[in-house]
């Protein structure tokens, strides 16, 4: 399946359980990579064929930075809902990252992967 990512999206928001944590935003930063066959835009070179990654960025940002998560898996299933919620999107993995938030590590990262819930059988 190709693939489309969005690399390191620099989000400022409240994130975490500590009172600290929340009395401020913070810097965040989010990775999606989106699974979709291509091949028709690749073939058509018409936006029309394509998944416009453009608007999946703003409104990873607008979710993001108006959210008040105390967790960041929450936070990740929150945009790989939004990404999916594109057609074409067949599955998603989503990297949210809180850049010094361990000391003596550069960062914390969750990582999830989810596809589209199937339909009643």
């Amino acid at each position: 399946m190709d693939r489309i990512a969005i690399n390191e999206l620099l989000v400022r928001c409240v994130l975490g359980v500590d009172d600290e944590e929340r009395r401020e935003l913070q810097d965040v930063l989010i990775s999606v990579t989106l699974h979709a066959d291509l091949r028709k835009a690749g073939a058509s070179d018409r936006l029309e064929d394509a998944i416009d990654y453009r608007s999946i960025k703003k409104e990873i940002l607008g979710a993001a930075e108006g959210s008040r998560h105390r967790l960041v898996e929450a936070l990740a299933e929150r945009v790989a809902a939004l990404c999916l919620g594109h057609a074409g999107v067949r599955r998603v993995d989503v990297v949210v990252e809180k850049p010094g938030s361990l000391r003596f590590a550069r960062s914390a990262a969750v990582t999830i992967t989810r596809r589209p819930a199937r339909g009643p059988a």
